[in-house]
């Protein structure tokens, strides 16, 4: 059973680095969380490195250029690995493969960054040898049910789904809005083909670890029970779990009785859980 804690502190120095999840935990894609900030930077000092790794569609540099426009410090970290970098890795390979690659792109226009200066050629889908998915046009309006023809026509060519956010939904501020990942599962439902890159699959945990050092005992710590509790399991790091996150509404009563059925319902563990990072 989850041990309920209400410091970083008390269990810091079990751990010779962290693996942190950054939306839900660090920041709510508007506003920072502080005293979040203030633990990284405490056990980075005292303790070991920190790599942040993140479900975003796009590159390291991106992310540090959306903490800066909501006001989220550069200071408590080592590095950050990104699901949208870890796409960019695979579609330069298959841009050297057969270029140049046709690629029928969904999301927001701001996101394209993640395709410069690739052998790429965006396209439509009836020309597309990979359809990229990072997200949806507007996630504070659309659904995936939005994209049902879209996804229709995909799967009348059986066209590969590379998806660079596997999360389902995650918090805008006080809003839930979906994701990359919710697309992905709605195209797996009708039977289309889904490429993941990020959390819950073991290579970019992989890129993390590397990034911090190859530690030995590495805590992951994040607010998904599908992708952040999920994907340090199955690379055997320790999690510690952040419940007023993405699940917030679910976790009531705050137990760790309860948390336990949470957690056994979706097959993960957590070794300590606190509502909100903090030393």
């Amino acid at each position: 059973m989850s041990r309920l804690i209400s410091g970083l502190s008390e269990i810091a120095s079990d751990h010779d680095a962290l693996i942190c999840d950054i939306w839900g935990v660090v920041h709510n894609g508007n506003a920072p969380f502080l005293a979040a900030a203030d633990a990284l930077r405490r056990f980075r000092g005292a303790h070991g490195p920190v790599v942040l790794l993140s479900n975003a569609p796009r590159l390291p540099g991106s992310v540090e250029e959306q903490f800066r426009r909501i006001g989220v410090a550069t200071d408590f970290y080592d590095a950050i690995v990104t699901s949208g970098g870890a796409a960019r890795d695979d579609l330069a390979v298959r841009g050297i493969r057969n270029a140049p690659l046709s690629l029928y792109y969904i999301g927001p226009d701001q996101d394209t960054g993640l395709l410069d200066g690739l052998a790429i050629t965006r396209t439509g889908i009836d020309l597309a040898d990979v359809a990229l998915c990072v997200g949806l046009v507007d996630d504070l309006t659309e659904t995936p049910d939005d994209y049902s023809d879209i996804l229709a026509a995909m799967r009348a060519k059986n066209l590969t789904m590379l998806c660079a956010n596997p999360d389902l939904k995650v918090y805008r501020g006080a809003q839930l809005c979906w994701c990359a990942g919710g697309l992905a599962q709605a195209y797996e439902i009708i039977g289309g083909p889904v490429t993941y890159y990020g959390k819950p699959y073991p290579a970019v945990y992989d890129a993390a670890l590397k990034a911090a050092g190859q530690p030995k005992k590495a805590l992951a710590i994040g607010d998904a029970l599908i992708t952040d509790l999920k994907g340090a399991q199955g690379v055997g790091l320790d999690a510690l779990f952040i419940a007023d996150g993405l699940h917030g509404e679910e976790i009531e009563p705050y137990t760790a009785q309860h948390l336990g059925e949470m957690f056994a319902a979706a097959n993960v563990t957590a070794k300590a859980t606190m509502r909100a990072l903090k030393w």
